[in-house]
């Protein structure tokens, strides 16, 4: 795997040190593209939407002004998380094969509850940054997640959430490519 210089040339982890999140070369990629878009175009965005909204006049009782002052906090908060992450990550590959499920792999389910039950696709990821076209990501750390890994083929399992306990068929999983 070809890392980008940033990781490549990175000094090692100390002893006992954590990486910052654990992330596919993919998602890194796109976060640290989504943390420029941010630095860049999204605070000039809301500077302009500030300044616009300042003209009204009195901001004190300006709703365009809260709106923006409140979209620029989400935003500062969604850099200052991916500042984080991408800090010192853990760049991750999926595995190339495996007997059974694992982070990284496209799992298909069966609910074994519905009448007519669809089955629903997921990415089973370390971290929910991770994204796939066309399917949801669940993470490792999620109760499905950890019902999942090291499920074999047409096993049955279940898991327990607020809206009570969740029973599915395995009905296939694959590598992530």
């Amino acid at each position: 795997m070809e890392l980008p210089e940033e990781l490549a040339n990175r000094p090692a982890r100390k002893g006992g040190q954590q990486p910052t999140a654990t992330l596919t070369l993919d998602a890194y990629l796109r976060l640290r593209g989504e943390l420029d878009e941010l630095k860049i175009s999204g605070r000039a965005m809301i500077a302009e939407r500030l300044k616009a909204a300042r003209e009204h006049g009195d901001i004190r009782e300006n709703a365009e002004y809260d709106a923006a002052k409140n979209e620029q906090g989400l935003m500062e908060s969604r850099i200052r998380n991916l500042q984080r992450m991408l800090r010192d990550p853990e760049i991750v590959e999926g595995p190339a094969e495996s007997e059974v499920v694992a982070a990284g792999m496209f799992v298909t389910l069966r609910p074994l509850e519905d009448d007519e039950p669809e089955d629903e696709a997921y990415l089973l990821a370390e971290s929910a940054e991770e994204r796939a076209p066309g399917v949801r990501t669940i993470t490792t750390t999620s109760p499905l997640g950890k019902a999942l890994l090291g499920a074999n083929l047409e096993d049955r399992i279940a898991y327990e959430a607020p809206g009570g306990t969740f029973h599915y068929l395995v009905v296939a999983f694959e590598p992530r490519s």
